[in-house]
């Protein structure tokens, strides 16, 4: 067994895709968001759990994420938000991946490409409603459309966009958002072209905004059991599908006035038993968890002392006396009856949820994926 481990718990990924399938449309297809390793999660065996579940799309960020989903079989149309670059064009329109235009320069090398292959690419055109980041300003989308539908060999097959700040409470600029993806939509429909997915609602979107459900919606965060924010007005019932594991390897009794770990930030103020965990911030567990952070060991809560170093952490476990090495303890996740959840771990941090999976995720850990049980 390793000394530090992921499991993923696909029963609560199935469950939160559920709460998000309840919410939605009979017609409103999800698009399952499996950008950056699944969030932490693992890419290729959480999309294939949801597509299992009904996932009509994937979406990735880069166009090496899709080519990883094609070789892993995953056949179902996979969108990559940040387009496909023109060296790459020929491999996309050959295994059906969908770039996001939003640059004409892209547009025109899909469009010979394709034609140079006998194909029709599909793509998503991605309108700017005021996130001001990526995508064609809506106010400026006429002349790029007047040139964008001269080319030959592609086809819109959707529209999007993106919401800013629809995980805050007050929802009066996603509403403005809306409203310009409207005229989007209208500018299109008079120019007789219509494409047959319209997509806007991330998470909170798919939560809070369902006049911007469309035609598909875009998923993330809640899909690995975490809300996009605690001001949501129809908070979803939602389970973490991460817990991040390791063991104590070594354990030791200390008198009074004995100093622990790099700074000397924290000194035993009776005699105490102190554990080392084989974790640090080069395994994504931040340096602001520092003397800050709990644990779970034996279902009971230890507070993380001394500093955050780059390989360990220690922790106080005076008040509990039968803790002995090698015993599991859990970073973030389930442990008897109580839970660390990411954003506890986040609040620590001044951070967000998104932010502490990734930061778990992207290091070389062992992963167990529980596919059979069922959530509590």
């Amino acid at each position: 067994m390793p000394s530090s481990w992921i499991e993923i718990d696909l029963a609560a990924l199935r469950h939160n895709f559920d709460q998000a399938r309840q919410r939605l449309p009979a017609e409103t297809r999800i698009v399952g968001v499996v950008k950056s390793d699944a969030y932490g999660h693992g890419m290729v065996p959480v999309a294939r759990e949801l597509v299992a579940c009904g996932a009509g799309f994937l979406a990735v960020s880069k166009f090496w994420e899709a080519q990883e989903l094609r070789a892993n079989g995953l056949s179902v149309p996979v969108l990559v938000l940040l387009g496909v670059e023109g060296g790459d064009m020929e491999e996309a329109v050959r295994q059906s991946v969908r770039p996001v235009i939003y640059r004409l320069d892209h547009a025109r090398v899909l469009s010979r490409t394709a034609a140079k292959l006998g194909m029709r690419a599909p793509f998503h055109l991605k309108v700017d409603t005021g996130m001001g980041r990526l995508g064609v300003p809506w106010d400026r989308l006429e002349p790029f459309l007047d040139e964008l539908l001269a080319l030959e060999a592609i086809e819109m097959e959707g529209i999007m966009s993106h919401f800013s700040v629809a995980d805050e409470g007050d929802k009066s600029f996603s509403h403005l958002q809306m409203e310009r993806f409207r005229q989007a939509l209208e500018l299109l429909s008079r120019k007789g072209v219509s494409a047959p997915y319209v997509h806007m609602a991330n998470s909170a979107g798919l939560l809070d905004l369902p006049a911007a459900h469309f035609q598909l919606v875009r998923p993330g965060i809640m899909l690995y059991g975490s809300p996009p924010s605690s001001e949501l007005h129809h908070p979803p019932d939602l389970l973490p599908v991460m817990c991040f594991k390791s063991k104590v390897i070594q354990l030791k009794e200390l008198p009074i006035g004995r100093f622990v770990g790099y700074g000397r930030t924290f000194v035993t103020v009776r005699p105490s038993r102190i554990v080392t965990i084989p974790v640090g911030y080069d395994d994504g567990y931040d340096r602001l968890l520092s003397n800050h952070a709990q644990l779970l060991i034996r279902g009971m809560r230890a507070p993380v002392v001394g500093r955050v170093s780059m390989s360990m952490i220690t922790a106080d476990v005076s008040h509990l006396p039968q803790i002995q090495e090698d015993e599991e303890v859990v970073l973030l996740g389930a442990q008897g009856d109580d839970r660390i959840t990411a954003e506890e771990l986040a609040g620590i941090c001044g951070t967000i949820s998104y932010e502490i999976y990734c930061n778990i995720g992207k290091n070389p850990f062992k992963y167990f994926f529980n596919a059979s049980a069922e959530p509590e």
